[in-house]
């Protein structure tokens, strides 16, 4: 049986990856540790905080520019509401978005959601590798977009197809390497078809 209880970026230097994510406001909710594996281009997966109004995102967005990050797509309207992307000094991919096209009231400065999308080669197929080890469908956009139950972490999991999430975020979807990525639940290790590495948690973690 997996569940999904954490999730931990690899990277380069633990300590300023820390100050990067004290200027977003994040707390534990995303782990780090150090790594040199060798990793170039599109690392396979985003990171999206999720908002309540566009003020909120250019503040997130202007914070994470200032800390260090190389900007993919500015701050601006969609056709789905509001949103920037950025990349952080350690290479993860960072999305702030709202569904709101206009502010409706003063910056809170909260985060609502941090949401983990992996992409992934065939969304069909992944989904049915994860369902089959134990993880509940919350909503499924046929091969499009799949998001599963997570009760036990503070960062919901999902699936988007490798290219359209790397066209989403603004990047090329060829890369090679380490996703300096690691993803904890379950009571045993195991790989996704995409590579993607699990890790066991401590059985008083699990649910």
């Amino acid at each position: 049986m997996t569940s999904f209880a954490s999730v931990t970026l690899e990277v380069d230097d633990p300590t300023a990856a820390a100050r990067f994510h004290a200027a977003l406001g994040l707390g534990t909710q995303v782990g780090l540790r150090a790594s040199a594996a060798p990793t170039s281009g599109f690392r396979g997966f985003a990171l999206a905080l999720t908002v309540a109004q566009p003020s909120t995102v250019n503040r997130l967005v202007t914070a994470a520019l200032d800390a260090g990050a190389t900007p993919l797509k500015p701050a601006a309207k969609s056709f789905w509401g509001y949103g920037g992307i950025v990349q952080a000094p350690d290479g993860t991919i960072w999305k702030v978005a709202s569904s709101q096209k206009k502010d409706t009231g003063p910056d809170t400065g909260r985060i609502d959601e941090i949401v983990l999308l992996l992409g992934v080669a065939d969304v069909a197929e992944s989904k049915r590798f994860y369902v089959g080890r134990g993880l509940t469908v919350a909503r499924s956009f046929g091969r499009k977009y799949v998001e599963f139950a997570t009760p036990s972490s503070p960062v919901k999991l999902a699936l988007y197809g490798r290219r359209a999430l790397a066209k989403d975020v603004g990047v090329p979807q060829d890369g090679t390497g380490s996703h300096r990525l690691a993803l904890g639940g379950g009571t045993e290790p195991f790989t996704d078809p995409d590579g993607f590495a699990w890790e066991a948690v401590p059985a008083a973690v699990a649910p």
